[in-house]
């Protein structure tokens, strides 16, 4: 594979601003809005694919695993869908260094072509009933698939919005990252709420249920499209630009003990990050159904609106960890969860409607320092040579080992200890762990990425600006 097609575009004319240093990278800044859209809408289709999953759940379990007894088919649905964390390691052990390798973009590409399969094989799967034990099978498969996939994903799409942005505008544009994944899920468990209204159960189970899997194919073609026409990083190209002698390729090993520290970092970062997600936007809504006796629907309207909020507050705080840190923001988060992780669940166990959204929305707020600042924060941990590999790794090991197994693991301790309030005691260990790690981080705000020289946002050269007469 050649890498001459790679130049780095971006940085080719800086003489747009002629206070630049001489070293500097200048960005286009309608290439790096391409490069922001083109990155969130990968995000944006595995949280669709999450959402669409998590709340037609009991749906597929009658479709593909008709036992006759509710619980098994829902562990079983689950079951499948949790196979798909067990993959997201291998596939940022994989994807990762190949990022590394041969580019960010090409990468990129390929994870949302293996997404988009993999999503839209499900709707095409015949059911039980037709082929029998093929179809939870090939069930199982699919998931494989888009699990393996989104290991190279998120840190990939991270990755490469943060070699795109100018180093004083990166929070902003990282928390777009994020902007895609709410979006994502409330676009997936809106479809589904409004299908559920729509159709009758027999519809439902008949053939409704494939609509939101076969809207995948339409969104993947829609991504790849946009992830074909960017071109590579600047910081990447720039590595490219060196002499192969002094760009050898890096053993898997060297990018887990070389960078030993940054990795711990990350786990501790990405485990309070993934921990109060996944109980906020998974977990809870069984919690309010399956522990609490709330009704379902109003429980999962509740849930639908914290995500909006959040949606809502996302771009704003991104713009604040470029103006006060990313450190402040996330210790603002880990302290939040501290403090308030039991207050706001005694608020949800109170019952009432308002008091249930009052207290989903502060834990949604908090959940919004690391929504806006992680994106960001974590690709700074890495040098570039580096940077896609050892964030895939560490990223998608304490996704696997802490956040997909938050659910779970808070189940299982209310079960055996019948303490109602253990999610809030889940969250504020995380939140002591993230606390430690974000203490440790350099703070990485305006600054460039490591291995990457400065990265400015191109200006209007002096014909483009408007005269004053024209003002």
């Amino acid at each position: 594979m050649t890498t001459a097609p790679v130049a780095a575009l971006p940085a080719k004319n800086p003489t747009a601003d002629p206070t630049a240093p001489k070293n500097a990278t200048v960005t286009d800044p309608a290439l790096v809005r391409r490069a922001v859209k083109a990155a969130a809408l990968g995000n944006a289709m595995e949280w669709f694919d999450f959402g669409v999953y998590s709340y037609i759940a009991v749906t597929l379990g009658k479709v593909f695993f008709p036992s006759g007894n509710p619980t098994a088919q829902l562990l079983s649905t689950f079951g499948a869908f949790a196979a798909a964390f067990l993959v997201r390691p291998l596939g940022g052990m994989v994807f990762g260094p190949l990022g590394d390798r041969v580019g960010r973009q090409k990468v990129l590409a390929v994870t949302m072509i293996m997404m988009a399969a993999g999503t839209f094989a499900i709707g095409l799967i015949p059911s039980y009933a037709t082929i029998g034990v093929g179809a939870p099978l090939l069930l199982l498969a699919a998931r494989l698939v888009q699990g393996f996939s989104t290991g190279g994903e998120y840190a990939g799409a991270s990755t490469f919005i943060a070699e795109y942005a100018p180093d004083k505008r990166r929070g902003f544009l990282g928390s777009w990252l994020e902007f895609g994944t709410l979006a994502g899920y409330i676009g997936g468990a809106g479809l589904v709420t409004l299908m559920t209204a729509l159709l009758s159960t027999d519809d439902l189970l008949s053939w409704g249920w494939r609509i939101p899997f076969l809207i995948a194919g339409p969104m993947g073609i829609i991504g790849l499209y946009l992830r074909m026409r960017l071109e590579e990083t600047p910081a990447f190209a720039a590595e490219v630009a060196k002499a192969e002698a002094d760009r050898p390729k890096v053993p898997l090993r060297d990018m887990i003990t070389g960078q030993w520290r940054a990795l711990l970092l990350c786990v501790g970062l990405v485990l309070v990050f993934n921990v109060t997600d996944y109980m906020l936007l998974s977990y809870m809504p069984s919690y309010l159904t399956s522990e609490l006796r709330y009704d379902e629907t109003h429980g999962l309207l509740v849930v639908l609106g914290v995500m909006a909020l959040m949606m809502v507050v996302q771009p704003f705080a991104g713009a604040l960890t470029d103006r006060i840190g990313r450190r402040p923001v996330i210790t603002a988060g880990c302290a939040g969860f501290l403090l308030l992780s039991v207050p706001a669940l005694l608020l949800i166990r109170q019952g009432s409607l308002f008091a249930v959204a009052l207290g989903m929305g502060a834990l949604g707020l908090l959940l919004v320092c690391f929504t806006a600042a992680m994106p960001s924060a974590l690709p700074a941990l890495f040098p570039t040579r580096v940077r896609y590999g050892s964030l895939s790794i560490g990223f998608n090991v304490s996704v696997s080992l802490f956040g997909g197994t938050t659910p779970l693991v808070v189940t299982a301790l209310i079960g055996a200890t019948g303490n109602m309030m253990m999610p809030a005691y889940y969250m504020m260990a995380a939140a002591v762990i993230g606390g430690v790690a974000v203490w440790f981080m350099a703070e990485s705000a305006g600054r460039p990425l490591p291995g990457s020289a400065p990265s400015l946002e191109q200006r209007p050269s002096a014909e483009q600006r408007p005269s004053a007469a024209r003002r």
